[in-house]
């Protein structure tokens, strides 16, 4: 039999090292989180916040965050499923719905600090690149994009959101090489088909060429927007009051829950410690009158 070396002896397992929980789940990038959250020491205990934009099948969560030793603090948070309110009930995980879910983030961010006057952003979205300027009394809000895992290809919708942050009036450092339009021969953004996106034009493109080529696809393919009444020619102005309506009140709205039906139990209901002291007196007061009832009986 021929000698086989050992590649791994007992001295390595014992000084293996497991991996974060996090980071063997495949969930977060530890190398970028490390230099996202790392703070200038003269800068003392200042929060370094993040712009957090996580995607879901069905929707975008985009948050301010900002990290601390207990864990990480949540500023601010906006969800797609909250566009409804504002007029946009279907498509809410598309480059448009990013947009709104990004500048929804933005005005309620600024508004929580008093600043949503003095930075209003870019008020019409043209598809131009745009910076917010420092205003005379206060520096804008500064924040850091985070995009996780997702792959920061151009046009992906995680820029679609932060063209939306961007317009509301933070100040995220960027380039225009990721959004969509940007054209890798020419070296320049394409303002035009920039805003087509912006505005849910690909969506009404994709609408019409369905509509001419496949009417029964169509049909089963948009049968939100069909029921909704939303054609290819009137999604730039559906999004054009979108934008309008989240610049008028871009605050948080509490959910009115039901309180919870009863429901039928299998097991007995636990009990407090006042209960179960209640029950245990009454136990035994029961014993000692049974107790004093036998001791009377005796004695006649």
């Amino acid at each position: 039999m021929a000698f086989v070396k050992a590649q791994k002896s007992k001295a390595y397992f014992k000084r293996f090292q497991v991996k974060f929980k996090r980071r063997r789940e495949g969930k977060t990038d530890y190398r970028a989180r490390i230099r996202l959250i790392n703070q200038d020491k003269n800068k003392y205990n200042t929060p370094k916040y993040r712009f957090v934009v996580r995607f879901t099948n069905t929707g975008i969560t985009a948050q301010i965050i900002s990290a601390s030793i207990a864990g990480d603090i949540v500023l601010a948070a906006a969800y797609s499923h909250e566009l409804p309110r504002y007029g946009l009930e279907v498509g809410l995980a598309n480059y448009a719905a990013a947009y709104c879910t990004g500048l929804l983030l933005a005005r309620r961010v600024l508004k929580m600090l008093e600043m949503d006057d003095e930075y209003e952003g870019n008020v019409e979205a043209t598809g131009e690149d745009f910076s917010v300027e420092p205003a005379d009394t206060r520096r804008p809000f500064r924040a850091l994009l985070d995009v996780g895992l997702i792959r920061t290809t151009t046009g992906n919708r995680v820029f679609g959101a932060l063209k939306g942050a961007l317009d509301g009036g933070l100040d995220i450092p960027h380039s225009d090489k990721r959004f969509a339009g940007f054209s890798k021969d020419s070296k320049q953004l394409d303002a035009d088909v920039h805003r087509k996106y912006i505005y849910g034009g690909h969506v009404a493109s994709y609408m019409r060429s369905l509509l001419e080529d496949e009417p029964e696809k169509y049909q089963s393919h948009f049968s939100e927007y069909i029921k909704r009444e939303i054609d290819p020619d009137n999604i730039e102005e559906l999004f054009k009051k979108v934008h309008a309506a989240i610049r008028a009140d871009p605050s948080i709205k509490k959910s009115k829950k039901e309180p919870p039906k009863e429901r039928k139990r299998f097991n007995k209901k636990k009990l407090t410690y006042e209960e179960r002291k209640n029950s245990l007196i009454a136990r035994l007061n029961a014993f000692n009158s049974a107790a004093d009832a036998d001791e009377d009986v005796d004695d006649e």
